[in-house]
């Protein structure tokens, strides 16, 4: 079985470990071929959801740009309090030495994994690239994440599968099975349809990203149990 103890620097060693893995994919892919292969796919994951009658983010979209305060805080939860949450909530865990933190990380830190030979095989722009999107986090919030620091934080053509959405699973089933609260553990099935939501209108994924996300998130949550 594997071990129960808490560590705190074992767990930072895991995180930097995983992220470094994050952005030595991140270092392969992104260049000026990576960048024109993930246009193409980009443009091959439209055509796919236009043949199966579900390229629906534009519409999406095109009801809530009218609205910018609203898109202006859907702006700030795709870039801070997704990732943030899921983090946010191992860490409580981890304080309170629950015990299926173990697992839950075990499962966020697959998901990242397993993201990874599509990032860097099959790299695909975001939704944002297209000339049939609005970049709302630049045009509303005037934050551009294809510049700069932020730039290099990030895989900017790793749109597939949605990491995002792949954490919002994992995030919820870890709410779902582990707050004390009646009312959080009810309404933590909703948050993966949200983050999908978020992630459509501020055209940073696509509806099969959203897809391929969830599958990965799924997987990752069944994995870690297996070796639980």
């Amino acid at each position: 079985m594997l071990t129960r103890s808490f560590s705190a620097r074992r767990e930072v060693a895991i995180g930097l470990g995983v992220y470094s893995a994050y952005l030595l994919v991140r270092r392969l892919v992104v260049n000026e071929e990576g960048r024109r292969q993930a246009a193409r796919n980009a443009e091959r994951i439209v055509a796919v959801e236009e043949r199966l009658g579900i390229h629906v983010e534009p519409e999406l979209q095109a009801l809530l740009l009218p609205r910018r305060r609203v898109v202006a805080i859907l702006n700030v939860a795709y870039v801070t309090l997704n990732v943030g949450l899921t983090i946010g909530w191992l860490i409580r865990l981890f304080r309170r030495r629950h015990p299926d933190f173990h697992r839950l990380r075990r499962a966020t830190a697959l998901a990242t994994l397993g993201a990874e030979p599509v990032f860097l095989l099959f790299p695909v722009s975001p939704p944002r690239t297209l000339e049939h999107f609005v970049d709302t986090i630049a045009d509303v919030s005037g934050v551009d994440l294809d510049t700069g620091l932020i730039a290099k934080l990030y895989d900017p053509i790793a749109a597939m599968p949605s990491i995002h959405v792949a954490y919002a699973v994992v995030t919820a089933a870890g709410i779902a099975e582990t707050s004390s609260s009646a009312l959080v553990r009810g309404l933590a099935p909703a948050y993966p349809p949200l983050v999908a939501a978020v992630v459509f209108t501020t055209a940073n994924h696509y509806v099969l990203d959203a897809i391929a996300g969830a599958a990965l998130g799924l997987g990752a949550l069944r994995i870690a149990r297996l070796l639980d």
